[in-house]
């Protein structure tokens, strides 16, 4: 992935924590790109930031209006400048069938994922638009939204409603030159889902590595992503090589869904 054209942009990742977060950050900076790490914990950020050349931390809510408009201000008293912003933060599902899912908690699921990004897009809205070349969004979305699975319900109603959002906000803010794009993801393979794997392993009665294969038997490639693939999709959306590609999804999945 060298030679994207990251070098010396400045990159925004809300909700950067683990995982995904994690490695999307150093990739980032592997590309020579100037790090912005936000979630709410400003601790697990700050550990992050540490590990990670050319990271830094910067606490905020993305579910405060109040609290994006500060970062917006420090990030650009900081750096001057915008390129990109990935929205990754997202709330656990109930895991609940929606007819036995408190509303609150779908209420919760569309304010965080789907109004969240909205709102961080709104806050860096001039500085995307000031970015040399246009400046990049991309979603973090999920595979939720290509099926109906019945635990989902709550999770589908806030990436559904991101992805909606982010058609949208491509149309509107297309003439500013500013591209929002969504890269939609299923399992991510990495320690956070190896540890879950063992955990329902563990209550099925099988060893992870048959859980695994039961997890990836209808796609494709008989696997699934890891986090570096999905992480390379990002990268890429992110960067002037897809400066012609706006209002997209692209799906990493090993071929489990085809669209």
């Amino acid at each position: 992935m060298a030679g994207l054209g990251l070098d010396g942009r400045v990159v925004v990742i809300a909700g950067a924590g683990p995982a995904l977060g994690a490695t999307l950050a150093r990739r980032f900076a592997d590309e020579a790109a100037q790090v912005v790490l936000v979630a709410r914990t400003a601790e697990r950020l700050e550990a992050m930031a540490a590990e990670i050349d050319g990271a830094v931390a910067i606490p905020a809510d993305i579910t405060d209006e109040g609290s994006l408009a500060a970062l917006a201000t420090q990030v650009q008293e900081r750096f001057g400048r915008v390129d990109a912003v990935v929205n990754n933060a997202f709330t656990y599902p109930s895991m609940q069938r929606l007819v036995k899912t408190d509303p609150a908690h779908i209420l919760q699921s569309v304010d965080l994922m789907a109004l969240g990004a909205l709102r961080t897009v709104l806050a860096f809205r001039e500085a995307l638009a000031a970015a040399d070349g246009g400046g990049a969004v991309v979603n973090v979305n999920s595979m939720v939204i290509r099926h109906s699975d019945l635990r989902y319900g709550g999770y589908k109603a806030g990436k559904t409603a991101q992805l909606a959002l982010a058609q949208s906000l491509a149309t509107e803010l297309g003439p500013e030159g500013i591209r929002i794009n969504s890269v939609v993801p299923g399992w991510i393979w990495g320690d956070t889902l190896k540890a879950y794997f063992e955990y329902r392993a563990s209550t099925k009665g099988v060893t992870v590595e048959e859980d695994y294969a039961d997890a990836a038997k209808n796609s494709d490639l008989r696997r699934l992503p890891t986090e570096d693939e999905v992480a390379s999709a990002v990268l890429f959306l992110a960067s002037p090589r897809a400066s012609g590609i706006t209002g997209q999804t692209l799906d990493v999945n090993c071929g489990e869904f085809h669209v």
